[in-house]
């Protein structure tokens, strides 16, 4: 807090963070509770607040307007008409509230939509959660007046009632922690009420790798099925260890055969991120054995002639063929990721070609390596006898 003899030409030419932290600057002249807020965020604007004692004998502050939408006369002006109406007994910070805070749905599809959309990839997620849960329950309430009990409450309802997985109840309260978290840092509430309410956090990392005598059933059935399209989709899953929206996507463009590499544009990279897939040979025959190079795609749907989209009905019924009617899709680059790490490979060569932002990610697969430090050790074993 600083102490200076607020002009407006203060407000228009000094209005600056001391020691680059938020400052206040307060009339050294007026003792009137009025003072300008200034934050490292916005150089050269501030806020006008009024500090002031509420009805509980508590310091409070009521936000007056910023310095560029009205001048300090205005800001005065208006700093005593509130002072008046305190001394007549109204509460500006129930008064505030009722004004200003809105419902759940009006921010979820006011505010928070709008934001989301260009910005998170989960988004129908989120618009999922909402439509179907969150309305339902807290859809008319006050963002501030949603209460931490009654969130709790609806955590487990969605646990021992709705049958939800641990995971999913668990992202229904992350949501409504997340759209409250950005109504206080848009200034439309003064603090989050959710902040901190325990989650489940059930260890859900199903993991399937393939035995060697699972992995050729479903190698005999991808080589000789008729959907030759879906086979040549889990091949490449297989082969490269990669998601299946980045195959789906993966175009002839970003297909380099001479050398040996894929590279994946980061509009299709979970990550974000452009990086690049490195081909082995088993790669490379699936996508020589393809006759779709007059498409841009890789994968097509011979039906329609346009990009595959969805291979989960054709999925279904070659893993039942192959006897492996528990494997996803998502086992394949489980058992990619196992192959590398029981032949050798260090988990930040793994993390490299699995495209995973950080290592504690591909630290799953750390057990794995047990065989691999086994005959490490032996080594030292081979050298002691040796010396003998």
């Amino acid at each position: 807090m600083a102490s200076v003899k607020l002009t407006q030409a203060f407000i228009d030419k000094h209005l600056k963070c001391i020691n680059n932290k938020p400052t206040e600057f307060t009339d050294a002249q007026l003792r009137n509770g009025l003072y300008v807020k200034v934050t490292p965020a916005s150089p050269g604007i501030g806020t006008y607040y009024l500090r002031y004692k509420n009805n509980s004998g508590k310091t409070a502050h009521q936000k007056i307007a910023r310095t560029t939408e009205i001048t300090l006369a205005e800001a005065r002006h208006r700093a005593m008409q509130l002072k008046s109406e305190i001394a007549s007994g109204v509460d500006l910070q129930e008064q505030a509230k009722q004004k200003t805070v809105p419902t759940l749905g009006e921010f979820f599809t006011q505010h928070y939509a709008p934001y989301a959309k260009p910005r998170k990839r989960s988004w129908k997620k989120d618009e999922s959660m909402f439509r179907l849960r969150l309305s339902n329950e807290f859809g008319d309430v006050p963002l501030s007046d949603i209460s931490r009990r009654e969130v709790q409450r609806f955590h487990t309802r969605l646990l021992e009632v709705d049958g939800l997985s641990p995971a999913t109840c668990d992202h229904h309260v992350k949501l409504l922690q997340r759209l409250c978290s950005l109504a206080v840092q848009w200034e439309i509430m003064d603090r989050n009420p959710l902040s901190r309410i325990p989650l489940f956090k059930a260890d859900n990392q199903v993991e399937n790798y393939l035995s060697e005598d699972e992995l050729r059933r479903l190698l005999d059935v991808l080589h000789t099925d008729k959907n030759k399209m879906t086979c040549n989709v889990m091949l490449f899953l297989l082969s490269t260890g990669a998601r299946l929206n980045e195959a789906l996507k993966a175009t002839w463009a970003n297909i380099d055969v001479t050398n040996r590499v894929w590279k994946i544009p980061a509009t299709n990279s979970k990550s974000k991120k452009v990086r690049s897939v490195p081909l082995n040979q088993a790669a490379l025959d699936v996508i020589a054995s393809l006759d779709t190079q007059d498409n841009a795609y890789l994968f097509v749907n011979p039906k329609t002639g346009k990009r595959l989209v969805s291979i989960h009905t054709g999925w279904q019924t070659l893993r039942k063929k192959a006897g492996l009617p528990h494997l996803r899709i998502h086992d394949l680059r489980h058992t990619f990721a196992s192959m590398l790490v029981n032949n050798g490979r260090t988990l930040y060569e793994v993390q490299q070609i699995l495209g995973h932002s950080v290592p504690i990610v591909t630290q799953r697969y750390s057990h794995l390596s047990s065989k691999t430090l086994l005959s490490a050790s032996d080594a030292a074993a081979e050298a002691i006898a040796r010396a003998r």
